[in-house]
């Protein structure tokens, strides 16, 4: 059967199960970039991203008797919401492994998604680790493995998202954005792509901190990166999958790297403007949209949306490196003279009026002529740094400037 076969074939498992996603303009990015810019929203899906439908397919294409055996998977996130899905439609018991250090909100949405067809266990520190069990215990209870990425199965369900979008767009599509994790969707989509729509210029995209895919096809070798940057948890992977990356490194026409920071921007504008919630690997296409500003100009643009599973909790971390990024927060080491006036100096002198002291931990020091503070200043204009600085140094103030010196930088504030 042709690749491309299969995908429709898996169009059709997926169609009771898996909703057909809106392709939605969105006029303030058309506007932005003088383009069509149009946002594919798997954001939608049941389980708030695309990866049901790869789940799903490889589930209920199963022998039945590999289905009794039950299926085992490893996932810190949406793979796992997916597999316990379609476990729970399909009647099917599923072991989940999951890293020790899993918000406990994906723990529970993996449980309210599988119900009783759903153990989940609790393994290891890492993806990594928790993965190493899960084969383990594949091993031991001869169950099936749901691998996230790199399966035929898996990829040719993620591939029914291109089949959707050759049959809502009401235009040729010029450029297509597309995430990359370990690369299941990208290949899927390109797949579909390179024999309906060759003429279509596919942009995978990956977090600057974890560029997995772009490496591997630079050095012509999959290639495995020893540290990553796992802020962008659903595309954040160390080595990409080997099938995916023989289909990538053919159908791909560029891949962008997006600093984590310029993903947090998007995130923030994209629910203050649209009222769209996307997790960080959701909003990496929109995001990669300004390194293309140029070329999409006047073009058919569609950015896939992959998913919404974002936690609360990290909205503090996703303001903050938004901030940095946009150089409207700064961090410094300040040594103050131990007297009286000392900090009102620094506030009335060298603050502008718009500036915002944020945060500010100061270590008294018995006998000494200065004392330490670690300052954190939140500026209204990214060009009002030079002021500041302009005014520590004529002031005499000593200081060391913390956003550039990244080890310390993470030892004291995040």
């Amino acid at each position: 059967m042709r690749l491309l076969d299969t995908i429709y074939q898996a169009q059709e498992n997926i169609k009771d199960v898996a909703i057909h996603t809106p392709l939605m303009k969105n006029e303030n990015l058309s506007e932005e970039f003088s383009a069509q810019v149009w946002l594919k929203r798997e954001d939608l899906q049941p389980v708030r991203s695309y990866k049901l439908r790869g789940a799903y397919n490889k589930i209920v294409s199963l022998e039945t008797s590999e289905k009794q055996k039950g299926v085992v998977c490893a996932s810190a996130g949406n793979h796992a919401q997916g597999v316990a899905y379609a476990c729970y439609k399909l009647h099917i018991k599923a072991t989940i492994f999951m890293p020790v250090t899993t918000p406990l909100q994906k723990i529970k949405q993996v449980k309210l998604f599988g119900k009783d067809k759903v153990e989940v266990v609790l393994k290891g520190d890492t993806f990594d680790e928790a993965f190493h069990y899960a084969s383990l215990f594949c091993n031991e209870q001869n169950s099936i493995f749901i691998h996230p990425f790199d399966d035929e199965k898996v990829i040719a369900g993620q591939g029914t998202v291109a089949l959707e979008l050759l049959e809502d767009a009401k235009s040729p599509i010029d450029y297509l954005f597309v995430p990359i994790g370990g690369g299941g969707l990208a290949a899927g989509v390109s797949l579909v792509f390179s024999q309906l729509s060759s003429n279509t210029k596919i942009i995978g995209v990956e977090p600057l901190g974890a560029a997995s895919m772009k490496i591997s096809i630079e050095n012509g070798s999959n290639t495995t990166l020893d540290d990553i940057d796992k802020f962008i948890d659903g595309a954040a992977v160390k080595r990409v999958g080997e099938k995916t990356f023989e289909i990538c490194k053919k159908s791909l026409y560029d891949v962008v790297l997006v600093p984590e920071g310029k993903v947090c921007t998007t995130i923030l504008r994209m629910y203050n403007e649209e009222a769209i919630v996307v997790e960080p690997a959701g909003a990496l296409t929109i995001a990669a949209l300004d390194f293309y500003k140029e070329q999409i100009k006047g073009k058919n643009v569609v950015c896939i949306v992959s998913g919404s599973n974002n936690d609360i909790t990290r909205t503090e971390e996703i303001k903050e490196r938004s901030l940095l990024y946009e150089g409207l927060k700064h961090y410094f080491i300040i040594n103050f003279p131990q007297r009286p006036g000392a900090l009102k100096e620094f506030v009335s002198e060298v603050l502008g009026k718009h500036d915002d002291i944020t945060y500010f931990q100061f270590s008294k020091k018995n006998n000494r002529e200065s004392g330490p503070a670690v300052v954190g200043i939140e500026l209204k204009h990214k060009k009002d740094f030079i002021k500041i600085e302009e005014q520590l140094k004529r002031r005499k103030f000593n200081y060391q400037y913390l956003n550039e010196n990244v080890d310390l930088f993470t030892h004291l504030i995040l």
